[in-house]
């Protein structure tokens, strides 16, 4: 059997919670293929090396994307997606920031798909208090675009939450 094609995970982390949740995620993907790169220390062709794409971030303040996400934003703005199947997972505060919960992800993943790439990973909204996102799937308000982390209020969720969602993109991403 052949090895493994290597996925690239980019995230940015300011306070260290979005960091702590890669390192689980890291820990609970178990092939070995992923990775790792930090969005302040990394260029568009870092993004061209894979295929296979997983993103982390967190949302902040006003829907504002994490501070290195958005010091990349224009430049991840011109990455051509064609091709490339990309999941994304955010961290946002639902009950602080309800009307700007995990809007990163969405964000992030409107680019992708007008840039041409396929974004995987679609979480169910249900269960979640917030009042407006904009993670969420224009056609379809029951999903986000991403997993949809609420670690400062649910911390208990993340792990179970995580798993999950690993299971599922794995199986996403064999089907691209």
């Amino acid at each position: 059997m052949g090895e493994l094609e290597k996925i690239g995970l980019f995230y940015g982390s300011d306070t260290g919670v979005t960091d702590e949740i890669t390192k689980y995620f890291e820990e609970y993907w178990e092939d070995g293929n992923l990775e790792l790169s930090e969005i302040g220390y990394v260029s568009i062709c870092d993004f061209n090396k894979y295929k296979t794409i997983i993103i982390g971030l967190s949302t902040w303040y006003d829907g504002d994307l994490q501070s290195d996400w958005e010091d990349f934003f224009d430049d991840f703005k011109t990455i051509n997606f064609t091709g490339k199947t990309v999941a994304i997972y955010g961290l946002g505060d639902q009950i602080g920031y309800a009307e700007y919960f995990v809007d990163g992800i969405g964000i992030l993943a409107k680019v992708i798909i007008g840039n041409g790439g396929k974004v995987v990973g679609y979480w169910p909204t249900e269960g979640y208090r917030y009042t407006e996102s904009v993670a969420i799937i224009e056609d379809n308000e029951d999903l986000f675009y991403g997993l949809a982390l609420d670690h400062d209020n649910e911390s208990q969720l993340t792990d179970d939450r995580l798993k999950t969602w690993i299971k599922q993109i794995k199986n996403e991403f064999k089907e691209a």
